[in-house]
């Protein structure tokens, strides 16, 4: 396949979200570095660990009717480490162990190209990879997307950049290279890495998943008028409306 890759996950589809006119509620997530350790071109399932927080945050989202989405560059498939099954395998497997835990990610897209390390017609230069949109574009497709109620997460300025192209509220992840970045993004004199998409686009900083779930689900609530709020740490920067 050399095209957009997507994987849905094991076991029952939660169906119970946020659905009106203007589509459904979703949690877009980088994978690698935001979901589980940062492991050099992941693929094999005994390398998967998950991140403190990270399967606590799944079930919250998941218990608040979000459809969960993953949105992931996997450039190994390009080179040739692994194959788009291996990919699959995975994912399948990551949805395993976060059944056992109640929780589960609704589906899995990928994009195995590179734009000059790519073998065969894995060398390409593609719209699914991020920072462009291609991703979120089939997600839409798949389902609508409420994107004045939908998330981008992750720990990398193109997941930041990605999200805010395609119209979301973005949020950093202080896991995998998360702090760094933000740090980078504190200090006016180093921007290396940041457009002025991300820096326009930056929503949130959260030190691990959950308290960006957190946050998600205290802004959700302030928005819908709802008085119970869930306390959350972090840093605000920008609440796009």
């Amino acid at each position: 396949m050399c095209r957009p890759g997507k994987t849905g996950m094991t076991g029952k589809i939660c169906t119970t979200g946020k659905i009106g006119g203007a589509g459904r509620a979703t949690i877009f997530l980088d994978r690698d570095g935001t979901l589980n350790e940062e492991v050099h071109y992941l693929h094999r399932t005994e390398d998967l660990r998950f991140l403190p927080t990270v399967i606590e945050a799944l079930r919250l989202w998941n218990q608040a009717g979000f459809r969960v989405v993953v949105v992931t560059n996997q450039a190994g498939v390009a080179r040739g480490y692994y194959s788009e099954e291996d990919v699959r395998k995975l994912h399948e497997y990551m949805n395993r162990l976060l059944a056992a835990e109640g929780a589960h990610i609704d589906r899995f897209y990928y994009c195995p190209h590179h734009p000059e390390y790519g073998v065969g017609c894995y060398k390409k230069q593609c719209r699914c990879r991020k920072p462009d949109t291609g991703m979120f574009e089939q997600a839409e497709r798949d389902e609508a997307v409420d994107k004045n109620h939908s998330y981008m997460i992750g720990d990398k300025w193109i997941d930041i950049e990605s999200g805010f192209r395609f119209g979301l509220t973005t949020a950093l992840v202080g896991t995998g290279y998360g702090k760094e970045m933000f740090d980078e993004y504190q200090n006016k004199d180093k921007v290396q890495g940041r457009t002025e998409e991300t820096k326009e686009g930056l929503g949130y900083f959260g030190n691990t998943l959950l308290d960006v779930a957190r946050w998600i689900l205290d802004r959700e609530q302030a928005a819908s008028g709802m008085k119970q709020a869930v306390s959350c740490r972090g840093q605000a920067v920008f609440d796009r409306e």
